[in-house]
């Protein structure tokens, strides 16, 4: 019997220790031992083992009941409230955790929910598709013989659609067109749109709802309205009994889809430009990250392998493990929680989770490289995934198998040595502890939780494991390129996608002689122009053929300008460049011209001021105005004026030689050499 039944708020005001034993001891229920002695064999630390123990704990407290009682709808209310009141524990103030993940697991795999119960809290919560009906109603379609029609029109496209374009359909057809002709025209019933009621919708589609304009000029909704007209009448055709009736003209003219093919060459240039950006940094970001994790991962060792307590050296900073509770519990055998505190800042480092965050920032970026999947294609890689082909000579060829996903076809791709060794470290660490967990994930363009499968790319997030969504992957490869900024100028105002990794990776094979329809197998695409589109980056015949002309030009141009350089030619080409070394810096006039400016350094725009010379430049600046302070005394204005116009000009060059010093790098080109026999 429960005398005292408190609310969550007043029972997490008070601080326990270890209440979860406590309250195992007071109820003395076997089968309360039962969830106990099942939570310890899970593969979650001993902090989230301990965390699911104290949630149910909290959970029975405050409802008053024995776990026998607990149903999936008291657990999903004690993790609504403990949100509702910031209560769950590890999570910041106003975040969106549930409590009670993992207790949700166990008590699922225990038996004590009903069969028919999701195994996951948050497949449990997630709502899942919605139905044509659904669909249609949430835009208030009024006419009911109209809704009816766009439903029909979602069934009937429901076969060679995903749910993620029906719903688009749906947004275009019901919300952005009928919708608002129905607020243009109370009371129109019809697919006939007049001419005036078709100009008013034109131009609200321009607009958005806050009254700026549209990018695309609302366009984009032009072709699913079309499309539906014309299906309309094509099906009229199969079938005049069920679709005769709403055969109408299709009321966009053909003016306003004029303009979507330079649309279409103006998305493709901007592709084109992003990519022909990338290609150069991409080594940069693969030897970042590559670098980054083998730092970390020296770090996470040295660290794991120090006693507790104990001081220990990386990289030329000092740390110290501490020794505390969390330190002594054990995550696991393989990958131990590790910890350090940095001597010279004193913050502790959970060095075992950004050992694990810099692994996985690697093995992205460096599948999506060499297969060029996409990344929902990427986080849908399991560990069936991967096959092997043996071919007539005996040659085992390891082989990537990629689920069908946007075409809804299956392909495989050969695995290159250096895909095959991220795949092998993947599999080596998430089998450390045996077999890979075979979990559910949720597919965001279905609103579907597909199978429990072996998925490659799952990690331990809190107090369950997940599969990586493909939000995460593109969130984390913007970050290393935030954080790569800061070294590297040329990724200040750029960052990387896993989408930019497809485009790199098709660009470079097919540049490099691949036939393009291998490449199209090999992304998986229907069409070969979706391919070309993908590799029109480098003209490599307009290179060719200017190559050419520019060897052309040089047969024709007369052999006396080829011939070799005399010693006193190039004595004199070597003393212009002495002659150009002045005290604040270099001088940047052409070769063969002396100086114009009477060597008044401060005021020519050829000087190119030394950044460790900015120090010269406030000695120079306080003398000027020494000197200005005189002429302003004795009134010599002529002297004021001259002065004040040397000022501005070394102020100016002082700021571009301190934006040279801080924003990029100096790269001294030298001196050029004179060939042998030349």
């Amino acid at each position: 019997m429960r005398l005292i039944k408190p609310s969550l708020p007043a029972l997490r005001a008070n601080k326990f220790v270890d209440y979860a034993t406590l309250f195992r001891r007071s109820q003395q229920d076997p089968l309360l031992d039962k969830f106990f002695d099942q939570a310890r064999q899970t593969r979650s630390g001993t902090r989230h083992q301990d965390r699911a123990l104290f949630d149910v704990c909290c959970a029975l407290t405050t409802q008053g009941i024995s776990l026998t009682d607990l149903t999936p709808e008291g657990l999903l209310h004690y993790a609504n409230e403990c949100r509702r009141h910031d209560l769950v524990v590890g999570a910041r103030t106003g975040s969106n955790r549930f409590a009670g993940l993992l207790a949700w697991e166990i008590l699922h795999q225990m038996g004590h929910f009903p069969p028919d119960t999701p195994p996951t809290l948050r497949s449990f919560i997630y709502k899942g598709q919605r139905t044509p009906e659904q669909m249609v109603d949430h835009y208030g379609v009024r006419d009911p013989e109209i809704r009816q029609l766009i439903i029909d029109y979602l069934l009937r496209r429901q076969n060679d659609t995903d749910y993620n374009t029906r719903d688009g359909l749906a947004r275009a057809i019901a919300g952005r067109f009928w919708a608002t002709i129905e607020r243009l025209s109370p009371g129109h019933r019809s697919l006939t749109i007049p001419p005036e009621l078709y100009d008013q919708w034109r131009t609200h589609t321009r607009l958005r709802r806050d009254g700026t304009p549209r990018i695309d000029g609302g366009q984009s909704v032009l072709l699913p309205v079309r499309a539906f007209y014309l299906d309309i009448q094509s099906w009229a055709l199969e079938e005049p009994e069920r679709w005769g009736r709403w055969a109408a003209p299709c009321p966009i003219p053909p003016s306003d889809l004029r303009g979507m093919g330079a649309q279409r060459r103006r998305i493709k240039e901007r592709m084109t430009d992003r990519t022909r950006q990338r290609q150069p940094l991409l080594p940069a970001l693969i030897a970042h990250l590559d670098d980054r994790y083998v730092d970390i991962r020296k770090l996470y060792e040295t660290a794991r392998d120090t006693p507790l307590g104990a001081n220990f050296t990386h990289a030329g900073r000092a740390y110290t493990r501490p020794d505390e509770r969390q330190d002594r519990q054990t995550k696991d055998d393989t990958f131990p929680i590790v910890r350090g505190r940095d001597h010279a800042t004193g913050r502790i480092r959970k060095i075992h989770e950004e050992e694990e965050s810099a692994f996985w920032d690697w093995a992205h970026v460096e599948v999506l490289r060499h297969t060029g999947i996409r990344v929902e294609e990427l986080v849908e890689l399991a560990h069936t995934s991967i096959r092997q082909y043996q071919r007539p000579n005996g040659e085992v060829i390891a082989l990537l198998v990629i689920v069908p996903s946007k075409t809804d076809r299956e392909r495989v791709l050969p695995m290159s040595a250096e895909l095959f060794h991220v795949i092998a470290k993947i599999i080596t660490r998430q089998t450390a502890q045996g077999p890979i967990p075979s979990l559910p994930r949720y597919d965001g363009h279905e609103r579907l939780w597909t199978p429990p499968m072996p998925y490659l790319f799952q990690r331990q997030i809190g107090e369950v494991r997940r599969v990586t969504s493909p939000a995460t992957v593109l969130n984390n490869i913007r970050k290393q390129c935030q954080l790569l900024a800061g070294t590297n100028p040329a990724f200040q105002d750029l960052h990387f996608t896993p989408h930019d990794f497809r485009r790199l990776f098709v660009t470079d094979l097919v540049n490099n002689g691949l036939p393009i329809h291998i490449g199209a197998a090999l992304l998986g695409h229907l069409n070969l122009q979706t391919t070309q589109g993908y590799v029109a980056v480098f003209e490599d015949h307009v290179i060719q053929h200017v190559q050419q002309f520019l060897d052309r030009r040089r047969t024709l141009r007369p052999q006396v300008e080829y011939r070799p350089t005399t010693d006193e030619e190039w004595a004199e080409f070597e003393e212009h460049f002495d002659k150009r070394k002045v005290e604040l810096g270099s001088c940047g006039r052409p070769y063969g011209t002396s100086c114009q400016h009477e060597h008044a350094c401060l005021r020519c725009s050829q000087l190119h001021v030394n950044p460790k010379m900015v120090g010269r430049l406030d000695e120079l600046e306080a003398d000027l105005l020494a000197r200005k302070q005189r002429a302003i005394d004795e009134h010599w204005l002529g002297e004021i004026e001259g002065i004040d116009r040397t000022l501005t000009c070394l102020r100016g060059k002082r700021d571009d030689a301190r934006r040279l010093a801080h924003g990029s790098r100096i790269v001294a080109l030298g001196i050029p050499t004179r060939l042998s026999g030349s």
